[in-house]
């Protein structure tokens, strides 16, 4: 009968400076607590795992100020980091009290929070929770997913890395998004002048967690949320920035007040398709 391997002390600090050289990619988990508030982190600690049925795991610290949504909840969602996203790794790394006010977020299936402007994101189901130390082994059933064509975040050795080998025929460099609204009230689509003799889509860099939608201009209108969702994503050149556009109900008090300067309601049956 072999002997028994005898444990030795490991050195803790020494431990995680030799895991931080294994090169990884950059998360942000997210998920919504007991009370629907958006909660989320960042981590590098991510595993695909199956193909058939669909999963991948994340590890979350016991420590970690969200831990205790990540332990009760039923779904989450792992947002990959693209190259131009450090400020948004460094403040889901803090300890911020409302970190989701810098980025774009929406839902897709479970109603976790996704992260639009990412490189690609992953919403899942609980598959199974697994005690690990110091640490809960999350695995999530992969329920829906989107991916950009952009230079992942790296990181290594408690640094972010960027990747420096050209990226393959067809991908490209990180670059802005605009984020487009085609907001409905009822039979009616809202548009905005371009000042040119054209009209275009309402933008906006970002839907607070009130549902308040705050345009580009500044003005805010109320969005309904359960109807509000991403409708489409596409480039129109390579030069150009892409577009994301979410499909979206105004609230009945946005749409009976007085519209932002330059923004016009059109039924759908007179629409000026020759000029949008």
């Amino acid at each position: 009968m072999a002997d028994a391997v005898v444990h030795r002390t490991i050195d803790p600090i020494a431990l995680r400076r030799a895991f931080g050289t294994f090169v990884t990619g950059v998360t942000v988990i997210t998920t919504r607590d007991c009370d629907g508030n958006p909660r989320g982190m960042t981590a590098n600690s991510f595993t695909s795992v199956s193909l058939d049925p669909p999963l991948l795991l994340v590890c979350v610290a016991k420590a970690a100020a969200s831990f205790p949504a990540f332990n009760e909840t039923r779904s989450f969602a792992v947002n990959f980091l693209h190259e131009g996203q450090v400020d948004v790794s460094s403040v889901f790394a803090s300890k911020a009290a409302d970190k989701f006010q810098s980025v774009n977020y929406d839902r897709a299936h479970t109603g976790a929070p996704i992260l639009t402007d990412s490189l690609t994101w992953f919403d899942c189901t609980v598959h199974n929770r697994i005690e690990a130390g110091d640490h809960i082994i999350l695995i999530g059933q992969v329920q829906a997913f989107g991916t950009s064509p952009s230079a992942p975040l790296g990181f290594c050795r408690g640094r972010y890395a960027s990747v420096k080998d050209p990226l393959p025929a067809g991908w490209l460099a990180s670059q802005d998004m605009i984020i487009g609204y085609l907001v409905e009230a009822g039979d009616r689509i809202l548009l905005r002048t371009d000042g040119k003799g054209s009209w275009v889509l309402p933008t906006a860099r970002r839907r607070k967690a009130d549902s308040q939608l705050v345009l580009d201009g500044g003005e805010a209108l109320t969005l309904v949320p359960e109807n509000t969702f991403l409708y489409s994503v596409f480039d129109v050149a390579d030069s150009d920035p892409g577009y994301l556009i979410y499909r979206a109900e105004l609230s009945r008090e946005s749409a009976e007040a007085a519209l932002p300067d330059g923004h016009t309601f059109f039924s759908v049956d007179v629409l000026p398709y020759e000029r949008v």
